[in-house]
Order: structure tokens, then sequence, then C-alpha cells
């Protein structure tokens, strides 16, 4: 249709996060189908082109709803915008959640503005540890969110999965070079996942059945998956040993 702006068949990299399964959620809590949420949205908001197609991609996450569908869907779906936003997990993230231009990043960390962008798209952080903290204090990155943004999670994890099914202790300093937390409670907390680990897999060993094996060996790969997730919560728990 002439004149009617289409959305994007790519997330938006200019929109806020999206929480998908928070839409989902919502929505079926209401009792309503996607097609109801699209006409709503026609109907009340003036937005021709949302289909029940369109609020289905929203809520797989395979695109993402810009400023003015997010406010609308949140009024469809009788919730603030704020519920329908995602915690932010990449560095262009952090930075449009914080109203942020590229060039004020680039200029508080003291790097050319090709170069930020050049790492802002691809997830590669080159910055030195004097610029490192300079995007945590402009971006108000808390440590996990500084592992993400910065690219470390994924080495992170791979630490972590060791540390569980081998021996933790080899990988006290290892983690803690990546994640600078106390010693004591590193080695707290890193203990802990080990132990939760090594439990579920001599469950699978013992109980009979290969239905009970197959759901405790399940329940390990899951574990494993959400390995960073936990130790995240570990750690800000603070009650480790």
């Amino acid at each position: 249709m002439c004149g009617v702006r289409q959305p994007s068949a790519q997330p938006n990299p200019s929109a806020p996060p999206f929480n998908a399964p928070a839409a989902r959620r919502l929505r079926a809590a209401l009792g309503m189908g996607p097609e109801h949420v699209a006409y709503g949205m026609r109907a009340s908001y003036g937005m021709p082109y949302v289909t029940p197609d369109l609020v289905i991609a929203w809520e797989r996450g395979t695109v993402s709803p810009g400023n003015p569908e997010l406010t609308a869907l949140a009024g469809v779906l009788w919730c603030s915008p704020g519920e329908l936003i995602g915690r932010p997990r990449t560095l262009r993230e952090h930075r449009i959640a914080r109203a942020l231009a590229p060039e004020d990043v680039a200029r508080a960390i003291g790097t050319d503005l090709r170069g930020y962008l050049r790492m802002e798209e691809s997830g590669d952080w080159r910055g030195n540890d004097r610029q490192a903290a300079a995007l945590a204090e402009i971006l108000d990155l808390s440590l996990p969110d500084f592992v993400a943004v910065t690219g470390l999670e994924e080495r992170l994890a791979e630490l972590l999965r060791s540390a569980v099914t081998t021996r933790w202790q080899a990988y006290v300093r290892p983690v803690s070079k990546i994640a600078p937390v106390d010693r004591g409670r590193l080695e707290g907390v890193l203990q802990e996942l080990h132990q939760d680990y090594q439990g579920q897999m001599v469950a699978s060993l013992s109980w009979g059945g290969n239905s009970a094996a197959s759901a405790s060996s399940d329940a390990g790969r899951d574990f494993l998956d959400q390995i960073v997730e936990y130790f995240w919560e570990r750690v800000e728990d603070g009650t480790a040993a």
C-alpha cells in the first residue's frame, strides 16, 4: 500500500531489545490470539500493516517492533512498554537503552567513530583496560553485562563447563580474569556449581530405568547450557561459602 510504512523483515537495530516471551505470555494471559492483537493495533493505533503473522514473528523474536509498534502493542496488551523491553545484551542495545549516540560512546572511550561502530557491529571488543573502564562507566554496565558486551561470555561459559565437569579448583584463576569476583566467593560459587552438576550426573547413574537416566542426562545438558546464568545468580546472591 502506497504511503504506509512497512515493517522491516529483520530485527530492528535501532529499537530497544524486545522481550518476545513476555509479549507472548501477556497475550495468552488475556486470552487473545495473534489475530486479536493485530486487529487492535490496526483499529486503535492506525497500523494497517500489522498482521497476525507479524505478531507471531515478534513473539518468535525473528522481527523486532520499532518504538511506535512497541507502544501500540503495550496498549493492546494492557501493559506498560517497559514490560515488553528485554534486558540489553549487546553493545548496541545498551547504548540505545541509554539514548546515547555512537559518537557519544566513541568519544567517551577515546576511539574514532568508525572503529567503535565496527566493534558494535561485530560484537568483537578491541579496547584496552582504560577504554573498558570508560565503556562500563558511560553505559553503566554491571559485571555480567560488561562480560557479555565485550565478547567474553562464551569464554566464561567454556571455563565454567570445564570447572563443573572436572576439578573446579583449577579454574578459579582463569574465571577470575574474566569475572573479577572476590576469591573466597568465587571459590564457593564454583564449588556449589560443581556439586550441583555432579549430583545430577550421579543420580543419572543410580536411578533405575532408561527413561529416568535420560531425564537426568537432559537436566545435566540444560544445566551446562545455562551455566553462565547460574554462575551470575550465585555470585549476586552472595550466599556461597
